[in-house]
């Protein structure tokens, strides 16, 4: 009798060795590609292979690994992660796209300043590769040279000193070597990943999508200059870039910021937070209400571009009226009629302000719509957030405008407006549906803490 009971303990010490080895290998493939579920499946599989096998002689079998493997990888019913390497290589991919995207959030910022501090037309060549400063008198001296040939200092700064020059001269150099800076910090880790095998072919193709995107803002940035070189086609106007090329190079910087953004919450969050199949249909409500308010905001974001582009700020710094009337007479006075739309400075605010007050109404209306929809508090908290920056940016829209647009608030303007996108792109990215395994292992309802 006590011969019978000892045998089961005297097997399992035999097998020691082994059942760690093998604790270990199903540890790490339950951890990256199974759910609880299948820990239970593949435990299960474990310990019949152990009764089964001679004493004493239990080896993990490599065949058996990677049937366990390929279960596991099926069960997942179509959810792909985008790194390879388990979790560490997804926080070391993500922190890196988390980085870049605040590299480009910052360089939003610093090209509003050197656009509001009137800058940008100071570097009159372009180098793809970039070059060194200026070094020494002469050298100032000959740059100096250059800019006073320019239309914006004979039309704007004209008898402008030396020291002026360098400040704007500098905010510029620094602008595009920020954004050299941006393509170097972006390649190398890029390069370091590829060749550890972290990349997966989709996250590789949209990350070099986004690279390209990134390398082309060079050009456009100095398509977008070299356009405010050319002389007014007025003797009066002042020179300024094209508000087209300004809503190209601004819209292209956006596009990047959220690309990256979005694809590092899809790296480190594969699945959006769920808790019951109650709060992923509240979701999916919460997500048809969210796109078009996204499109809004996107929209608006364009439009303030045009407003830059064209100086419109400067103009009509009233609120609500624009001057004395609400709308101005001349909102129509270009010909064709689409032109107005794009380089009409009366007919740009004008569209500018009612599409601000329209984005913080839809923002309003998506908070009030979702109140009572069963929805994860994670959304929820988003959605509160997003109200609160809409009213924020909107507050910083007419305090900009009263005050003749300022350096500081004009930069946190154009800062809110990023902003604001990064919380669309949050609650969008949050209220995804979930993979069709983790939908099905949900309760109906969330349990009450």
């Amino acid at each position: 009798m006590f011969r019978s009971r000892l045998t089961p303990l005297l097997l399992l010490k035999s097998n020691r060795k082994a059942l760690c080895n093998l604790t270990e290998t199903t540890s790490r493939v339950v951890n990256e590609e199974a759910s609880g579920f299948l820990s239970l499946r593949i435990a299960h599989r474990v310990f019949h292979d152990i009764r089964s096998s001679p004493k004493g002689h239990y080896v993990p079998s490599l065949r058996k690994s990677s049937t366990l493997l390929s279960v596991t990888t099926e069960s997942k019913e179509g959810l792909k992660l985008l790194v390879n390497g388990g979790p560490r290589a997804q926080k070391m991919v993500g922190i890196w796209l988390f980085g870049s995207a605040a590299w480009v959030f910052s360089m939003v910022v610093l090209g509003g300043v050197t656009r509001l501090t009137r800058s940008g037309l100071s570097m009159t060549d372009w180098k793809f590769t970039g070059g060194l400063p200026p070094l020494s008198d002469e050298e100032w001296l000959l740059e100096f040279e250059k800019y006073k040939q320019s239309p914006e200092y004979k039309r704007v700064n004209r008898g402008m000193s030396i020291e002026d020059f360098k400040f704007i001269y500098w905010m510029e150099y620094a602008h595009r070597m920020w954004g050299r800076a941006l393509g170097i910090m972006f390649a190398l880790p890029f390069s370091y990943f590829l060749r550890k095998g972290y990349i997966t072919l989709r996250l590789g193709l949209k990350l070099s999508s986004l690279f390209a995107l990134g390398a082309g803002q060079g050009l456009i940035g100095w398509w977008m200059v070299k356009s405010g070189l050319e002389e007014p086609p007025s003797e009066y106007a002042q020179p300024r870039v094209s508000p087209y090329r300004l809503a190209a190079h601004l819209t292209s910087a956006f596009v990047i910021y959220c690309g990256l953004l979005w694809t590092g919450l899809s790296v480190v969050m594969p699945e959006p937070p769920a808790g019951s199949k109650a709060w992923v249909q509240g979701a999916a409500k919460v997500k048809r209400l969210a796109l078009p308010v996204s499109l809004l905001v996107g929209i608006t974001a364009v439009s303030g571009a045009f407003v830059a582009g064209n100086d419109a700020g400067r103009a009509y710094n009233t609120f609500p009226k624009m001057g004395d009337t609400w709308i101005p007479e001349d909102i129509f006075e270009m010909k064709p009629l689409i032109r107005n739309f794009f380089e009409n400075t009366s007919t740009v605010q004008l569209d500018h302000r009612i599409l601000a007050t329209s984005t913080l109404i839809s923002i309003g209306s998506l908070w009030w719509l979702t109140r009572k929809v069963a929805i994860h508090p994670a959304v929820r908290a988003l959605i509160g957030n997003t109200l609160g920056m809409a009213a924020l940016q909107v507050t910083l829209g007419i305090s900009t405008l009263l005050s003749y647009v300022p350096v500081s608030l004009g930069s946190a303007h154009q800062a809110g407006a990023l902003t604001l996108m990064t919380l669309m792109i949050l609650l969008n990215h949050t209220v995804r549906r979930p993979s069709p395994s983790l939908f099905k292992s949900l309760p109906k309802v969330a349990k009450k803490i």
